[in-house]
């Protein structure tokens, strides 16, 4: 199966929910992942945009009568971004992830534009010696 989609992580904060997990839900993440990787139209079963936000999503996890959600956002289309993690306790996603995710996701862009601009100075250096 070809992959549509290439998943990274912005530091640990994912690598570190996902380490807490049983294997079950481990197992359950990775086929979500498995899904957002290979299929052209990913349902909103697993994949939806948070409302009222510029570009955050949320991975949709169920496992047996457990919820997870993974946030994350698209870098470039085909490269999806993952942020912070969590086990949702009620029907409401807790305001203060949201906004952990979107902190998250503009210190990423940050980070990915200062890293471009140090490469592109470098660059111009090599090319005017």
């Amino acid at each position: 199966m070809r992959e549509i989609r290439k998943i990274i992580f912005h530091k640990h904060y994912f690598p570190d929910f996902y380490l807490k997990q049983t294997s079950g839900v481990q197992d359950k993440i990775e086929y979500v992942f498995s899904i957002i990787k290979h299929v052209d139209r990913v349902p909103q079963k697993f994949l939806k945009h948070v409302e009222g936000t510029e570009g955050l999503f949320e991975i949709r996890i169920e496992y047996q009568s457990n919820i997870y959600r993974v946030f994350c956002c698209f870098d470039g289309g085909n490269l999806v971004v993952l942020f912070n993690g969590l086990q949702k306790k009620s029907p409401k996603t807790p305001k203060n992830e949201i906004t952990k995710a979107l902190k998250l996701k503009k210190e990423y862009f940050n980070d990915k534009n200062r890293t471009y601009d140090k490469e592109r100075t470098d660059t111009k250096r090599k090319i005017v010696r």
